[in-house]
């Protein structure tokens, strides 16, 4: 994926556009669109969901290549840092921020 996406944006000459600032607003504004799906009722459009969702993976994929990070890599840290923040025996369903434990 990630070299269909880097041929897809070099093909364009778009990543001159993509500094790290332009991608965090696109990510931003993309994910207005994916939450404006929800917006009146639970029942979506399941297709528009996709699609909005997508924008919002290509643009944080394109921020994080920028910024010369592994998505994978910085997922799996950060969850580990959630994991010790919410011990599954004490916030398993609960919503309860992790300092409300």
């Amino acid at each position: 994926m990630h070299t269909a996406l880097s041929q897809f944006v070099a093909e364009r000459d778009w990543d001159r556009f993509h500094s790290p600032e332009n991608l965090a607003k696109s990510i931003s504004i993309e994910a207005g669109e994916l939450l404006e799906c929800f917006q009146w009722d639970d029942s979506t459009d399941h297709a528009r969901v996709t699609e909005e969702l997508a924008d919002v993976l290509t643009y944080c994929l394109l921020l994080a290549d920028k910024l010369d990070v592994d998505a994978d890599q910085i997922v799996l840290d950060k969850l580990e840092v959630t994991r010790v923040k919410y011990p599954a025996d004490q916030s398993r369903g609960r919503s309860t921020k992790y300092d409300q434990l």
